[in-house]
């Protein structure tokens, strides 16, 4: 029998996943900074400060991040004193538009990038002090894996540091977030992007992503200790932090 994974709202075969996901990152990646502005009324980059801040790599930690996509939280890890940051994406056109927007930025010195799947991290064990993942998680189709592959590469002593959206706990916006996710996201996609599909599967990938309790399970699962989370926006999004100890 098939093997099925979540596919936004969609069971789909799960060695089909991967590719499905590349194929929507490469539609959305020349528009992907704008939308996320659009998307998120601009609220995601006072969530990649404070998820930025939580990380805290200093000047003689490596920074591997995961899902890296347009450069994000590398370029604000470095401006915040990480001494190296590794780009790691999947999907080799969002770190094409990263590798760009750095050297716009005069930001290349200290990055570094990997194409590579986070569920087969292409790095020695214990190698870096930090590992940071925003907005990537919920579109891997072993999460599980990514969590032990993370847990592998960092050193005794690291933290992994995962952002994405979560549970909203404000039960009276419920229904503002779910018509702004469902009508307004994809409209906004077919205008902007011209792609209304892709946006209407980052919504339902939201949906489907595991709530923070279960998350934060699935991250002891992987051996991380201390395990955390922090809500942000009223649960829209979460900082979740683990240890290896």
């Amino acid at each position: 029998m098939t093997q099925t994974t979540d596919f936004g709202f969609r069971e789909v075969p799960r060695d089909a996943k991967a590719s499905m996901v590349r194929e929507v990152f490469d539609s959305v990646a020349p528009k992907y900074d704008v939308m996320n502005d659009l998307m998120s009324l601009g609220l995601h980059r006072a969530w990649k400060q404070i998820f930025v801040a939580a990380i805290a790599a200093g000047p003689r930690e490596t920074l591997l991040d995961l899902a890296a996509g347009t450069g994000d939280v590398a370029f604000l890890a470095r401006k915040r004193g990480a001494g190296r940051v590794i780009l790691s994406d999947i999907n080799a056109a969002m770190l094409n538009v990263g590798q760009n927007r750095a050297l716009q930025k005069g930001l290349a010195d200290g990055l570094s990038y990997v194409c590579s799947d986070a569920e087969r991290i292409p790095l020695p064990d214990r190698s870096v002090e930090k590992v940071s993942m925003a907005f990537g998680l919920r579109n891997c189709t072993d999460k599980d894996a990514v969590l032990r592959e993370a847990f592998r590469v960092l050193r005794v002593g690291g933290r992994m540091h995962v952002l994405e959206f979560s549970r909203l706990e404000v039960d009276a916006l419920r229904p503002l977030y779910d018509a702004w996710s469902f009508k307004a996201l994809p409209a906004i996609g077919a205008r902007i992007a011209k792609d209304s599909e892709s946006y209407q599967y980052l919504a339902e990938s939201i949906r489907m992503f595991p709530d923070q309790p279960t998350l934060a399970a699935m991250m002891e699962r992987a051996g991380f200790e201390r395990v955390k989370w922090q809500n942000l926006s009223g649960g829209i999004v979460a900082i979740h932090t683990g240890w290896k100890l």
